[in-house]
């Protein structure tokens, strides 16, 4: 049986995760990926004689439905590319393949789509402005934008360019800046919803959506929101979990994995973005190891056309976390610790990988790009788990030199 992996650069997910999933499945892989990431593909894959990389502008769904009929018959078309959603489920629907719905996709990555449908079908409206590249940013202060609010890339990702502003002054200057790195891109301005950071992980099949997970998340003070750690919530409240579902039905995201951002809002949910693709930055890992499932065969095995278990076999009597030493400043990294993976006394497991060499310099972006490591931290007793990791944390050192 033959997957045709879409993919920009490799990340955790596709090497750790979904090619060793597929060689489990018994499956020959295609990777399509942009000649620019071929290299890294083909360094990372060396070995894996299941794999073939092949180059291909994956960004263009009819190159991609092109190089797909010029190969091996298709039996899944898949990516957890946030920036090719679209461009998978066009090509999947072409081959009559199981997919996402193509509009569900694009309302989850264009989030001027995401909030014009929400506000259209009523069940979580929120002041929105989309600002395109041709428009004057100060057109926005006639909308009389509720301060303070927050502006983003109408299509970025990693939390890249998301900044709160305070008012006319830092609206207008934060919108010049963002577009000075991004020239030609839209932007969106949005109120600013308040309230505990969460994330709910679904995975769904032809016959409905499985809540497999959430997360609550702990960011970085403003005006930037950086995610720093995450505490696994094996148990999403089931309040909240429905009027998240009947927000991702609104929008039709349902099929496959899905990871939303949420806050609680007086015990309401309010939809903070929709990525219709499984939680990255190693927390599906977390996930898999954790819940003790075949994740990754499961959401590969939707997309082969298969139908999930009644009972996904998770285990939920583990507490973990995952926390992200950031850098707070630009420069060399000159000192920082190494791969470590360790057991303490109280059976609490700590795996720590290094994200960034030392001697590498870096701009800061103010985002998730600017992780240093991962740090995984698991456990049967939640204090024992918040213990080991902070005094993981506490005993590092991370030194960025100008």
């Amino acid at each position: 049986m033959r997957l045709y992996l879409l993919a920009l650069n490799p990340t955790d997910s596709v090497t750790d995760g979904f090619l060793p999933a597929a060689h489990r499945l018994g499956l020959d892989v295609t990777l399509l990926t942009d000649p620019a990431y071929a290299p890294a593909h083909l360094a990372v894959c060396g070995g894996r004689d299941f794999v073939e990389v092949v180059e291909c502008d994956v960004r263009d769904f009819r190159a991609v439905i092109d190089r797909i009929a010029d190969g091996p018959r298709p039996d899944a078309v898949f990516s957890n590319s946030d920036h090719l959603q679209v461009q998978t489920a066009l090509a999947a629907a072409w081959f009559d393949l199981p997919a996402k719905d193509w509009r569900a996709a694009l309302h989850a990555k264009n989030k001027a789509h995401m909030r014009r449908r929400l506000a259209a079908t009523g069940v979580d409206p929120v002041w929105a402005a989309e600002l395109a590249p041709e428009r004057d940013a100060k057109e926005l202060l006639a909308l009389d934008p509720p301060f303070p609010c927050v502006v983003k890339p109408r299509e970025g990702v990693a939390g890249e360019d998301v900044v709160l502003v305070a008012d006319d002054g830092q609206l207008l200057a934060r919108c010049a800046e963002i577009r000075s790195r991004r020239p030609g891109a839209a932007l969106v301005v949005e109120e600013f919803l308040s309230g505990e950071l969460y994330t709910l992980e679904t995975l769904g099949d032809r016959n409905g959506t499985r809540v497999v997970a959430g997360f609550h998340t702990h960011l970085s003070p403003p005006p930037h929101f950086i995610e720093l750690r995450l505490d696994l919530v094996p148990h999403p409240p089931a309040a909240s979990t429905a009027g998240v579902l009947a927000r991702l039905d609104a929008l039709g995201v349902g099929f496959g994995a899905c990871h939303t951002e949420f806050v609680l809002q007086n015990g309401r949910p309010r939809i903070i973005e929709v990525n219709y693709r499984a939680i990255g930055d190693q927390c599906d890992l977390l996930l898999a190891d954790v819940l003790g499932i075949p994740l990754f065969e499961y959401i590969l095995r939707v997309h082969l056309g298969d139908d999930l278990p009644a009972d996904l076999g998770a285990h939920t009597d583990r507490h973990a976390r995952i926390d992200w030493p950031c850098a707070d400043r630009a420069g060399v990294l000159a000192t920082a610790p190494g791969r470590e993976d360790t057991t303490c006394d109280a059976g609490v497991r700590t795996d720590y990988h290094p994200l960034r060499a030392i001697g590498e310099r870096h701009e800061l972006h103010h985002s998730n790009r600017d992780y240093l490591g991962v740090l995984r931290t698991i456990g049967t007793d939640r204090s024992a788990v918040d213990h080991a990791a902070e005094a993981f944390l506490a005993d590092r050192t991370w030194g960025i030199t100008p």
